[in-house]
């Protein structure tokens, strides 16, 4: 009698334990993956893509205009899925740098 009463206290123990894991464990999150950013001289741009993980992407680049009293020029491509490419056209002003923006 005792023992069964002392395996149902283990079993809820441990079932209570579980739920209180799987409810403190914050969601999982596959943000994009395996990406690379590249320029498009032929059509004055640049993109990004994807190849792996969920979520989306985005190509970014920062410029720096010939007339210092503009100064810089941030330039972002479209929000896209893992898989399919993030394009933006840029000006013909200095590059100062460009990366991939991801989000899960």
């Amino acid at each position: 009698m005792h023992a069964r009463r002392r395996w149902a206290a283990g079993a809820a123990s441990a079932t209570l334990t579980t739920a209180l894991l799987i409810a403190a464990s914050p969601a999982a999150s596959a943000t994009p993956t395996g990406c690379t950013a590249q320029f498009a001289t032929e059509t004055r741009g640049a993109y990004s893509l994807c190849t792996s993980g969920t979520g989306e992407h985005r190509i970014r680049v920062l410029q720096r205009h010939f007339l210092p009293e503009v100064g810089l020029i941030p330039i972002e491509g479209p929000w896209q899925p893992v898989g399919t490419v993030s394009y933006t056209g840029i000006t013909p002003h200095t590059t100062v740098s460009m990366w991939v923006e991801t989000r899960g």
